[in-house]
């Protein structure tokens, strides 16, 4: 469930609460009159079942609560009450299949903004995948996939898709095509540096064995990019974090960016253009399947997909 708060004008109190008591799903109502001071108001607080959340929040829209008071909303770890029990039973769906898409694209559109945590998480990932290309490293490899921050705007660019937000598209366009190139301009500078100094010698990616699926793009490249981003998004929807994890150290993007840039300085182009090719067709596959996951997924809480009404009555 998900603690919902609101602070709205004394005169649309009673409109809020009996659009909370309407709702199938939402329960512990408790009203607190002239509480709020900014904005000035009452506050109406309630738990509600993920699957009336969007419902709720398309209600209280309606009444003007965005606009002239506050609603916030905080997810619920353990919630010990009949009254939630018998709200969930009621709410229509499953919670694992709902998604919330207003605290999805919170989400999303806080891990798609182009800022210097995000450059400096990239840049690091990919300096990582640097040093695991030269060293045939594939441990090394594995730590700049965890590292790396490009599944927040891929994955943002999908919910902008879906919803299409065009906002949030550009935003997410934003922080993939300036993080890649800055993130890979300073790894080929490193990379130089290091090629100066005679840590790395000319020939490192001639005998590399453990790293070499980074840049060889095949049938199965795309194969585990759609999976990825499949996983991914669920994760994502359900808050499933353990998942998320996992996803990351699934799909080559930045060390496949990395390895482009060592392949580059040291004049591989073949291999550099192979290894743009994977990390195109990881991109690629990863929107492409988080897309078709929303796509699939129930809009709100009021459509319930036939399997699920079958498994909720053997349940009950």
């Amino acid at each position: 469930m998900l603690h919902l708060r609101v602070i709205c004008p004394a005169e649309r109190t009673d409109a809020v609460i009996a659009r909370l008591e309407a709702i199938p799903g939402a329960t512990h109502i408790v009203v607190n009159r002239g509480s709020a001071v900014s904005p000035a108001g009452d506050s109406v607080q309630a738990d509600v079942a993920r699957e009336s959340v969007n419902r709720v929040l398309a209600d209280l829209g309606e009444l003007g609560i965005d606009e002239s008071g506050a609603i916030t909303l905080e997810s619920l770890e353990t919630v010990v009450s009949e009254f939630a029990r018998r709200a969930e039973k009621e709410a229509p769906g499953d919670p694992d299949d709902a998604v919330v898409w207003a605290e999805l694209l919170s989400r999303t559109r806080e891990e798609s903004t182009l800022n210097i945590t995000f450059l400096s998480f990239l840049t690091i990932a990919c300096l990582l995948a640097a040093v695991g290309v030269v060293t045939d490293s594939p441990v090394t490899i594995v730590g700049a996939m965890v590292v790396g921050p490009e599944f927040g705007p891929l994955a943002a660019l999908s919910v902008a898709l879906s919803r299409r937000d065009f906002r949030l598209a550009r935003r997410s366009l934003i922080a993939l095509l300036v993080g890649f190139p800055v993130a890979m301009v300073i790894t080929a500078f490193a990379t130089l540096a290091a090629e100066a100094v005679g840590w790395v010698s000319y020939n490192a990616l001639t005998d590399i064995h453990q790293v070499d699926f980074v840049y060889q793009v095949g049938p199965f490249s795309f194969v585990v990019a759609l999976l990825a981003g499949a996983a991914g998004m669920l994760a994502l929807v359900s808050a499933k974090s353990a998942a998320l994890v996992g996803v990351f150290i699934s799909v080559t993007t930045v060390p496949a960016a990395g390895f482009a840039v060592v392949a580059a300085t040291m004049q591989r182009w073949h291999m550099a253009a192979e290894s743009a090719g994977q990390l195109g067709v990881n991109m690629l596959g990863i929107v492409i399947a988080a897309f078709a996951v929303l796509a699939l997924r129930p809009k709100d809480g009021r459509n319930t997909p036939p399997l699920v009404r079958a498994k909720r009555k053997l349940l009950d």
